[in-house]
């Protein structure tokens, strides 16, 4: 449910920052307009490596919905937004912090109408970020072309709000800078984002990378040794579960096509007095029970570093089209997670008969396997957010009794997925950063320090994969495969092509 923040001003002071005192619980705006004031600056403060935001109180404001009428206040709350106990919100309504219409409710049984409008005012505890400094690979007077750290949010959604890029950059710069992001990154993901400085060269930029007139390169880090030269996946993708921001293949899904190059493959280290042939022994073994029994994940060992070149834009494309090549991205929460999709992790799976199953051992998933905002679309206030939430520590809040959580760990800040280089089709500009830390050879083991002509997924020749430069199907390829359909061979779209280095 969409509700519109309403930011109350707060004493806060950069000085004041790391003040442990009560502040005073003011009462609700009188008059329900937006905004209400404004914190400036913003209450942040660094500690152990992470971005902190001091709490604050903050209010939300929402029109009464239509399935809302004729029905008692407490209710609602109880039933929409189960992210607090039902006792928290009989104590909010009978003190005015949940108010109608600017004014205490008159009882908890308070019959909601057409044109009401509910306010409720909490004390807000966002989770903490990783303390990474938004670096900044290239400016000019119109776009600000950044890297963005994993973990960090783009906008602000759900329990982030001032830990957000757009409001880090605003905190960072002037609180009239108004950052316009032109591209999409989900939270766990880092790498090249363009911010527009103002709305025409947001729009611009944004107009470029949907007419696919951008090239995209990422970089991921994945289980097991990813296969020698083009891989294309060009599997179909639907989303499952809209609430979860789930993707899987499926072929009455949306066209999905990725072009992958492996960068480098690292087998896992020997340890000191092995016997190499007993571990190749044991290797082997692995595999032959792996395969007796259908579980793929237990015969892949080490891990390669792949570049990734998305020739659509589809939601959690990479993640997903590394899923069912049977290389999912190393530590990522959902694709790699064998208690949602079992042991197989849905390699070369397309069907559609456990679906139901996988979004109810998902949406039971606790922060321990999955990282909180699964999805890019992580607004909603339900009890959900609730069960993906960090772990409680313990604690309470001395000013609104809310139970605290421990720190995010460091899987829980980011996966192994960044976008590393945009690049512009005719050749007007490229921008680029490093390899990530991640990517780079481990302790007793040599590869590359930075990507290579060889591994450039960026390089390869499109024609002799049957695409167009913009990642369609050239007509010869389709007159191809209508002719083998009409010899009575049913086509799908491919799973994988594999063309030699």
């Amino acid at each position: 449910m969409a509700l519109t923040p309403v930011e109350r001003r707060n004493s806060f002071l950069r000085e004041d920052i790391h003040n442990t005192e009560p502040e005073t619980f003011e009462e609700p705006p009188a008059v329900i307009t937006t905004p209400v004031g404004d914190m400036w600056p913003r209450p942040y403060y660094l500690e152990n490596g992470l971005r902190r935001v001091q709490p604050y109180h903050f209010t939300y404001n929402t029109n009464c919905k239509q399935r809302w009428r004729g029905r008692e206040l407490l209710e609602i709350f109880t039933d929409e937004f189960r992210d607090r106990p039902a006792e928290y919100y009989k104590e909010a309504i009978e003190n005015g912090t949940i108010v109608v219409n600017g004014k205490r409710a008159s009882s908890i049984n308070h019959i909601l109408k057409n044109g009401d409008i509910i306010s409720h005012t909490m004390h807000r505890h966002e989770p903490p970020v990783t303390a990474a400094p938004i670096g900044v690979v290239h400016e000019d007077d119109d776009i600000i072309v950044i890297n963005k750290p994993a973990g960090v949010p783009v906008h602000p959604a759900g329990r982030y709000n001032f830990n957000s890029v757009v409001e880090i950059l605003r905190a960072q710069r002037d609180y009239s800078f108004n950052p316009s992001p032109c591209n999409r990154l989900d939270r766990l993901t880092s790498g090249v984002m363009f911010i527009g400085k103002n709305r025409r060269a947001a729009d611009d930029l944004s107009v470029q990378i949907k007419d696919r007139t951008v090239k995209k390169e990422y970089v991921a880090r994945v289980v097991g040794e990813f296969p020698d030269g083009d891989v294309v996946c060009e599997k179909p993708i639907l989303q499952i579960s809209p609430k979860l921001g789930l993707n899987r293949v499926r072929a009455n899904g949306k066209e999905a096509r990725t072009v992958f190059r492996r960068l480098a493959y690292y087998p896992p280290a020997p340890r000191e007095g092995d016997d190499q042939t007993a571990a190749a022994d044991e290797e082997e073994k692995q595999r032959q029970e792996a395969e007796r029994e259908g579980k793929p994940w237990k015969s892949l060992r080490g891990y390669s570093i792949v570049r990734c070149r998305p020739l659509t834009g589809r939601t959690h494309q990479i993640r997903v089209h590394l899923q069912f090549l049977g290389h999912p991205i190393s530590n990522d929460p959902i694709y790699a997670n064998q208690r949602v999709f079992g042991p197989a992790l849905a390699q070369n799976d397309d069907r559609s008969d456990d679906d139901d199953d996988i979004v109810t051992r998902l949406g039971r998933m606790g922060k321990d396997e999955v990282a909180e905002a699964v999805a890019y679309h992580d607004e909603m206030v339900d009890d959900y957010n609730k069960r993906k939430a960090e772990k409680l520590s313990g604690e309470v809040c001395e000013i609104c009794n809310t139970a605290l959580y421990t720190d995010p760990g460091v899987h829980e800040l980011g996966i192994y997925l960044h976008a590393r280089k945009y690049a512009c089709e005719a050749g007007r500009w490229s921008y680029e950063t490093e390899l990530p830390a991640w990517a780079l050879p481990p302790a007793g083991f040599e590869g590359p320090t930075e990507a290579t002509v060889e591994s450039d997924p960026l390089a390869a020749d499109l024609a002799k994969l049957g695409l167009n430069d913009d990642g369609t199907v050239t007509e010869e390829r389709r007159k191809a495969e209508a002719g083998e359909a009409a010899d009575g061979e049913e086509q799908q779209p491919a799973a994988v092509a594999v063309a030699a280095a």
